[in-house]
């Protein structure tokens, strides 16, 4: 048996080390060649080491070791088309001949089913293996996590049934079955793979196993435990999974989700209502829940929790932000009281004509348009060494969600009436809520628009959403004694601020522009009159 030393690739003009994520083979294990064996994760993406040979694998290197290009990670001792002898009695009941590949893959995949592989082998169902690959789901996406299996390794599944959930940076995906036929899961939940890689796969089959008989017999019969988890208990899979680590019946959770199906952020907001039905509950439930929800005085409790694609993208997108702009901040004090006394004058009567209430954030997104004619150098962006200006303004909106910040985009919204852009508003920050927003929803804005007013700040230095040049942020309205007049009297102020690219804009620009909103936002006329 040759030895084929397998060591750390090349993976980047720039990375000069990768540490081990996780090992999808055991030590010993007969591995064959391209066979994905571990994930690399480097400073800057994910890869997959694959097998340079077929053999049994040596692991020489551990979860969580850091090791630079070129190190020994693991060895093969080469099996010349041999298997080995553990797992030579499957190999030879599936596969006489070596040389068919397909043949001696379906092999692998039945294993670890006992239940299914048997009748799958012995009736010569099984004709291929499909493999499951991620899928692309957004131009900008480069990687996804599997947040839930729906279904088991070994599992039969049919054409379209739900897999598992994938999730992104900026949505969650379903990924249906391909094929019909015996699931070999491959990635894990928590793992983040690459699109493009094997998630799974399917030793194709012309029917459910034997071991299945009512499965079988009728297959109609499977369906309904497949529709069971989304339809009767309205649950996603990793809606389920919150829902069941808290203890929640999810017949007790109204869904958002189509069909009235609990999606993640139901089953978050579900943790609120907890305490309320617990008193309802039997008696012997309540005594046993204080075991666990107490903690002794001074206690210094602490826990861990992985962070999700969505969270790790933000983070790595902010400080790359703060890295490479020349981030500037500029303050300024808005006088609400002309936009309030016009709100209050028309809210009920545009509410009933528009079915949509009148909010300060319309009064904003018009006035940010008007100054962005005025100052088109704030609505461009940097690409490569030109200056890029767009003519129309998609302007961003900063909604908070259960998962994170997103940041959902108005477009055209210099062509929109305030009625057209309180009723985008409201579509937008639901979608937003009930984890819906499309990519396309939440690519492409050329500036942003952040309210922390609504959780009480009084004053921010908000952060440029990348690759925009500026981003307005909205503050609390406070009653503040200002002079007018000569006379010192009470208004509603608001402070705002704009933080800016200094590379593209220079402070004039930035305070004039600022100005500008200010000067349309304490005379509203000027935004029905276009002056």
């Amino acid at each position: 048996m040759a030895e084929i030393e397998i060591k750390v690739p090349p993976v980047g003009e720039s990375i000069t080390e990768v540490t081990i994520g996780n090992w999808f083979k055991n030590d010993g294990d007969f591995v064959k060649m391209d066979e994905v064996i571990c994930g690399l994760d480097s400073d800057k993406a994910t890869f997959e080491l694959t097998a340079e040979a077929e053999g049994i694998l040596h692991i020489k290197a551990q979860e969580g070791d850091t090791l630079n290009i070129g190190d020994l990670i693991a060895t093969i001792d080469a099996a010349n088309g041999a298997a080995p002898k553990e797992t030579a009695p499957k190999a030879e009941a599936a596969a006489p001949a070596a040389a068919a590949t397909p043949a001696a893959e379906p092999a692998k995949v039945e294993a670890p089913a006992p239940t299914a592989a048997p009748a799958a082998v012995s009736t010569g169902a099984t004709s291929q293996v499909y493999e499951m690959k991620v899928p692309a789901v957004g131009e900008s996406i480069s990687e996804v996590t599997i947040a839930s299996w729906s279904k088991k390794d070994g599992d039969y599944v049919a054409v379209d049934e739900i897999l598992c959930e994938l999730e992104s940076d900026k949505a969650t995906f379903e990924l249906p079955a391909e094929a019909a036929g015996i699931l070999t899961i491959v990635g894990k939940e928590g793992d983040t793979l690459s699109i493009g890689a094997v998630i799974c796969t399917i030793a194709v089959t012309a029917g459910a196993p034997a071991a299945a008989p009512a499965q079988a017999n009728a297959p109609a019969a499977a369906a309904p435990a497949g529709d069971k988890a989304y339809s009767e208990k309205h649950a996603s899979p990793v809606a389920a999974k919150i829902l069941a680590e808290k203890g929640i019946d999810p017949k007790d959770v109204n869904g958002s989700g189509s069909g009235g199906k609990i999606m993640k952020d139901d089953a978050l907001k579900a943790e609120k209502a907890a305490p309320a039905t617990a008193p309802a509950t039997a008696k012997p439930a309540a005594a046993s829940a204080p075991a666990a929800a107490p903690a002794p005085a001074g206690a210094r409790a602490s826990r861990r929790e992985k962070m999700s694609s969505l969270r790790k993208t933000i983070a790595r997108r902010l400080v790359a932000v703060k890295n490479e702009t020349a981030m500037l901040t500029t303050f300024n004090e808005v006088d609400m009281k002309p936009v309030m006394d016009l709100r209050s004058k028309f809210k009920d009567k545009f509410k009933e004509k528009h079915e949509v209430g009148l909010g300060f954030m319309s009064f904003f997104v018009k006035a940010v348009t008007v100054a962005l004619k005025d100052f088109p150098v704030i609505n461009a962006q940097i690409d490569g060494d030109e200056l890029v200006y767009n003519d129309f303004a998609d302007i961003s909106v900063a909604v908070s969600t259960p998962r994170g910040l997103v940041v959902p985009v108005i477009r055209n919204a210099e062509t929109l009436s305030f009625a057209a852009i309180e009723k985008e508003i409201v579509r937008l920050a639901i979608r937003a809520r009930d984890g819906k927003l499309g990519l396309d929803e939440m690519s492409g804005g050329t500036f942003t628009i952040t309210n922390g007013g609504t959780f009480g700040s009084m004053m921010s230095t908000p952060i440029i959403n990348a690759p925009q040049s500026a981003i307005l942020g909205m503050h609390n309205i406070v009653e503040r004694p200002v002079v007018v007049d000569g006379q010192i009297v009470v208004r509603p102020i608001m402070y705002v601020a704009l933080s800016y690219d200094h590379r593209t804009i220079d402070g004039k620009d930035s305070v004039s522009f600022l100005v500008r909103v200010k000067q349309l936002l304490e005379d509203p006329m000027r935004l029905l009159l276009d002056m």
